[in-house]
């Protein structure tokens, strides 16, 4: 069993910024790509940032320059920096990881419960 456990959402101001992060704990053998998704109401989830196990990030243009994703695979964490956060940044985000349980098997992709990031005055 694989859990993702995402902490750091709120409320902040248009500018402002915040930190999240998401733990993967449980039957763990290696975690390969990490990333951050988001769904808006009424949209689909879409694709963030994401981070290779080598630590090579990807951005959506949407938030290239403001955004950065990084990761201490010492403690199986991924996180996500936002900064100069705009209210069309306001989503539930989801952590999701590609994780390998046992040597000889393939990874399976695992979700998070999400955390909320509203960005309003």
């Amino acid at each position: 069993q694989v859990q993702l456990v995402e902490s750091g959402g709120g409320l902040v101001q248009p500018g402002g910024s915040l930190s999240l992060s998401c733990a993967v704990s449980g039957s763990i053998f290696t975690v390969y790509a990490m990333h951050w998704y988001r769904q808006a109401p009424g949209e689909q989830r879409e694709l963030v940032a994401a981070i290779t196990s080598g630590g090579t990030p990807n951005y959506a243009d949407s938030v290239k320059g403001r955004f950065t994703i990084s990761r201490d695979n010492a403690k199986n964490t991924v996180y996500l920096q936002m900064n100069s956060l705009k209210p069309e940044d306001t989503a539930i985000y989801y952590c999701n990881a590609d994780v390998k349980t046992r040597a000889g098997r393939p990874p399976y992709n695992y979700w998070g419960q999400g955390t909320q990031v509203a960005v309003s005055s």
